[in-house]
């Protein structure tokens, strides 16, 4: 974890001119790494942000995308990707034995979808005006969070934002909402943000696990004791819903695919 966090570190100071050959709009590229910063002047609402994203499973498959800066990039990052989701397959299985489902039942397709996704946030002149991350609740199966010494990670409950606490080689767990629908409506999905800080910078390692673009998602049958709270879909056509129409707002995506009583 350490040795991760590090690499990503020094990833974020390396020179511009290097880091600008996988700058890229495109949320489609397998290696990318955008701004929110050089949007400021432009967006309606305001980010403070660098990220970082690449897939990461099957690793042979996109490790050749990934950068060879820092030296040892692809050593490091290989071995945190592929423990990670070690890690991640203990948890589902944990909550499969918890709910009732078979050991492996999120196996195969539902989780085939593995990305690591680096945000990192200068300090922020005023604070009060921007937010490092949007308000939102992750549309993925699950996902690893692993927070670096400064704060910022906030959830929403009771109506009130609260502060996560930093415990040292923590990680955060969070149920995504496709977890959500599976469990037929027995996982609360928590909707975060993240604000910025005025004088410390701010790294952060998150792992999303989620199903491929041809898999079904629809409330596990062995948890359905009447009808199920949601209809089947896949996972694009929740993306776009998700994306475009609700424009990030959970309830508003999972509204459109819950079977009306």
């Amino acid at each position: 974890m350490d040795d991760t966090m590090n690499i990503y570190k020094e990833f974020f100071k390396l020179p511009g001119e290097y880091k600008a050959k996988f700058y890229s709009n495109d949320i489609n590229k397998s290696c990318r790494l955008c701004s929110s910063t050089l949007a400021y002047d432009t967006e309606e609402f305001h980010y403070w942000r660098d990220n970082f994203t690449h897939h990461c499973y099957p690793l042979e498959e996109y490790i050749m995308t990934w950068p060879n800066k820092p030296t040892k990039y692809r050593e490091v990052v290989s071995e945190y990707s592929i423990e990670t989701r070690k890690l991640l397959y203990k948890i589902l299985d944990m909550i499969c034995k918890g709910v009732g489902l078979e050991k492996g039942y999120f196996e195969g397709e539902l989780s085939k979808t593995n990305v690591i996704s680096v945000n990192h946030h200068i300090p922020c002149p005023n604070p009060s005006l921007t937010l490092g991350m949007p308000v939102h609740s992750d549309p993925n199966l699950i996902t690893l969070l692993q927070q670096c010494d400064v704060p910022g990670l906030q959830i929403l409950k009771d109506g009130k934002w609260i502060g996560v606490q930093l415990i040292p080689h923590a990680i955060v767990v969070i149920p995504g909402l496709q977890l959500k629908v599976i469990s037929n409506d027995r996982f609360i999905t928590p909707v975060h943000r993240v604000v910025t800080h005025a004088k410390e910078v701010r790294t952060t390692i998150g792992v999303f696990l989620g199903p491929s673009p041809k898999s079904l998602i629809k409330p596990a049958t062995p948890l359905v004791r009447t009808e199920p709270e949601f209809r089947a879909f896949t996972y694009p056509e929740f993306l776009k819903t998700f994306t475009a129409g609700a424009k990030c707002d959970a309830q508003f995506a999972l509204n459109h695919f819950r079977n009306k009583a």
